[in-house]
């Protein structure tokens, strides 16, 4: 078994309104560090691409958001660059697949763009993850940025490098670690999400606070409300907060070797749902909320936390707009499903399943639990 824990104090909460210049936060990998950029407006200020450079550049973005925002890059982008084009990807998790990804490469090569091409991912999680895997392998390594347009994507998946595609028998089975040049985080463009995309994304604000910061899980007990209705002073915080930890993490391990094993509290439980169901059935965030209420249940049931503890982590969950019960995916062996989807799971070693588990709050362990124990507790956690 091994203890991953790791603290830093909790910064101070916001008061009153956002302010306007933007918040930076650097992830540090000695000669490739980046910063993540938190503000408003900042995909439409030209200052925010500063220092970036290539002859040509590739817009890529999906059906739901190249309508709102292409325009709105391409004149902040100016002519920073003397050729753009752009790739409008078909939306939702159920496209994250070799096809898709085609379309990226496509693309790239009808347009003649070379090693200098600057790759701009502007949507959610899965165009951001799709475009880095095709930066990361076109011409074996092309620069890119996220322009994350989503809580989700913003808190999460555009900070870190990981990038990847789904295959039917697992997600994120395919990809590559491969860190942008920059991370652009727009607070404003988070008040155009439906209510269902914002509670997605704060499932993965929530789990920080489990795994490293009870300071910031008492703030999000206090303030989910004021998130939920996008109070500007809270979503700042929470955007920041969460990046400034993830920061932390990955700036220790980067290619999750340790430490950074402890960002897929929930994800285990999650990415099964997620497989079980058909990608897209359920939001990303909606699988891994469930499956941290899953995890926090098989942390309780092996004696780490204590029943209360699990039972205010999935109320707060809960108020976040999220599912708490999880989903029947065999009527005939529910458990037995679960338990091969996840024997497919990344963090899986020769068929021992390893789970993210909270030893104490604000300290993850990562480890294998007795099958008999998982299953009861997937019996009892597809109840309502």
């Amino acid at each position: 078994m091994t203890s991953l824990s790791h603290s830093v104090p909790s910064a101070a909460a916001p008061s009153g309104s956002v302010s306007s210049p933007a918040k930076r936060i650097q992830i540090d990998f000695a000669e490739r560090s980046y910063d993540i950029l938190i503000g408003e407006s900042l995909l439409s200020d030209p200052a925010s691409y500063e220092g970036l450079k290539g002859h040509s550049a590739l817009m890529v973005s999906n059906t739901t958001v190249s309508p709102l925002y292409a325009a709105r890059l391409k004149t902040a982008l100016g002519t920073r660059h003397a050729q753009l084009f752009e790739v409008v990807l078909p939306d939702g998790e159920a496209f994250k697949t070799w096809e898709t990804l085609n379309l990226i490469f496509d693309a790239l090569l009808a347009n003649g763009c070379d090693r200098k091409t600057v790759i701009y991912a502007l949507g959610g999680g899965v165009v951001g993850d799709m475009a880095g895997f095709a930066a990361a392998s076109y011409m074996r390594g092309v620069p890119f940025v996220q322009l994350p347009t989503t809580l989700l994507a913003q808190v999460d998946s555009s900070v870190g490098g990981k990038t990847a595609i789904n295959h039917p028998l697992g997600k994120n089975m395919i990809g590559a670690f491969y860190q942008p040049q920059r991370v652009l985080c727009d607070l404003s463009l988070l008040k155009s999400l439906p209510a269902r995309e914002l509670s997605a994304g704060l499932a993965e604000v929530i789990k920080y606070g489990p795994i490293f910061d009870t300071a910031f899980l008492a703030w999000l007990n206090h303030h989910i409300d004021d998130l939920r209705v996008f109070e500007p002073a809270a979503l700042s915080h929470a955007v920041q907060r969460s990046c400034e930890i993830k920061a932390e993490v990955v700036g220790q391990d980067e290619r999750e070797a340790g430490l950074r094993a402890i960002l897929n509290f929930g994800h285990t439980f999650g990415h099964a749902i997620e497989a079980g169901l058909g990608f897209g059935e359920w939001l990303h965030g909606e699988a891994v909320g469930c499956g941290m209420v899953m995890a926090a249940t098989l942390s309780q049931r092996l004696g780490f936390v204590s029943a209360q503890w699990v039972a205010d982590l999935r109320a707060l969950i809960q108020r976040a707009g999220l599912p708490v019960i999880a989903p029947i995916l065999d009527p005939h062996d529910n458990a037995g499903r679960y338990l091969a989807l996840m024997r497919h799971d990344k963090k899986s070693e020769a068929g021992d399943i390893k789970f993210v588990l909270i030893q104490k709050p604000g300290t993850a362990v990562v480890q294998s639990a007795p099958e008999a124990l998982v299953r009861e507790v997937i019996d009892a956690c597809c109840q309502a």
